[in-house]
């Protein structure tokens, strides 16, 4: 197996561009990497959440003097959530070439416009916060991704809702984008599998809280559950104007949604709503992981609170250490993308990412949480779906 990857890596290098690495943000004290993400808008709690946990990481190891003497830097850029901004924003990351890699960005859509961008100039692509299917794609060669796939949260929720809860009648509210549309083929592969077909849709657009329609739509139908694929803010206005109408369901969301900030916007609406999750528990001192993520928090914002998302973005952090020091001392962008491709276990200490030449996926577990009465999050004891 690591033959293999060896292999594969080599001719990964082979096949992309080479470019100077003095002028791809390596010096000898630091290494800068570039995220763009959401800042703004309905989805900026998400690029907020994966810039906490990244810096929770990079100044973590800079504390500890670095990697091989060099502190990791960390430039955000702002998208907006809008996939054409997201790929200006990343031609101009790689027409400036100042930056080793690309990391931490945040949606469906915008990596949808940005991927093909980084993979012609052979710029790692590191933990995009989405579960689409294209990035798990491994013979890009720039793409290493940390969760689960979005159709195995899909799996999840209707193993738990069908089989589990015996549900006849599921509905879906999705984003009206490739994000949506990928929720959507999830479902209804889910439930093609169990002879159902959904018993209502109904779509918002991307950036907006218009949903009432998509909500009207839905109510028709009575349905056990409704299973949401879209953001925090507009989900959030679809479950407080579903409960005020009466809509006796189940309400299920994706991992993407933001847990946190979804309880958040909830308030007293959110009691029993249910969140698929693809990282541990964040207040589960008792995963060494967990407890090392907490005191790295703590340590670049006192007041910030542990989350999903930061959690993920510390592991996406911690894999990307784990590379630099494979690379050496002597760091290149190539000699990076050499390490990321040659990666095949790495422990984190409590939580351990599998690759392989195939697969540049590290974790496929999946469960479910529901959020609780003072806003808190309990696990939903499930069968299986992971």
């Amino acid at each position: 197996m690591l033959l293999k990857k060896t292999m594969l890596a080599a001719g990964i290098m082979a096949a992309l561009p080479i470019f100077a690495a003095a002028e791809q943000g390596v010096t000898h004290n630091s290494v800068t990497f570039a995220q763009v993400a959401a800042f703004e808008g309905p989805a900026s709690a998400l690029g907020i959440g994966m810039r906490l946990g990244l810096t929770a990481a990079f100044e973590e190891a800079n504390a500890a003097g670095g990697v091989h003497g060099r502190n990791i830097k960390l430039d955000s850029m702002d998208d907006g959530y809008e996939p054409d901004r997201s790929a200006e924003l990343v031609k101009t990351v790689v027409e400036d070439d100042k930056h080793i890699a690309l990391i931490g960005a945040v949606g469906t859509p915008t990596s949808s416009a940005t991927q093909p961008i980084a993979t012609e100039a052979g710029l790692p692509f590191i933990g995009p916060f989405t579960g689409a299917g294209f990035l798990r794609e491994a013979g890009y060669g720039n793409i290493f991704n940390v969760r689960a796939t979005y159709s195995a949260e899909t799996e999840a929720w209707i193993e738990y809702l069908v089989d589990q809860q015996g549900m006849k009648s599921i509905a879906l509210l999705y984003q009206d984008d490739g994000f949506g549309r990928v929720g959507l083929n999830g479902v209804t592969a889910a439930l093609e599998k169990r002879g159902m077909t959904l018993a209502a849709e109904g779509t918002y657009t991307r950036n907006t809280t218009a949903v009432k329609k998509a909500l009207l739509s839905i109510r028709k139908a009575k349905p056990d559950a409704v299973v949401m694929v879209g953001a925090y803010k507009p989900v959030a206005e679809f479950i407080k104007l579903a409960r005020k109408m009466k809509l006796d369901a189940t309400y299920v969301n994706i991992s993407f949604v933001g847990s946190d900030a979804l309880a958040k916007e909830l308030g007293d609406a959110g009691e029993g709503v249910i969140v698929s999750q693809v990282v541990p528990f964040p207040w589960d001192d008792s995963n060494p992981l967990v407890a090392r993520y907490t005191t790295a928090l703590a340590a670049v914002d006192a007041a910030a609170q542990p989350g999903f998302v930061s959690l993920e973005g510390y592991i996406v952090g911690r894999l990307t250490i784990a590379a630099l020091e494979d690379a050496g001392k002597n760091l290149t962008r190539e000699n990076f993308l050499l390490a990321l491709a040659s990666l095949t276990t790495v422990d984190l200490g409590g939580v351990t990412l599998h690759y392989g030449p195939d697969d540049n996926q590290g974790m496929d577990e999946v469960f479910l949480t529901r959020i609780t009465a003072d806003g808190t999050f309990e696990s939903v004891i499930s069968g299986g779906g992971s």
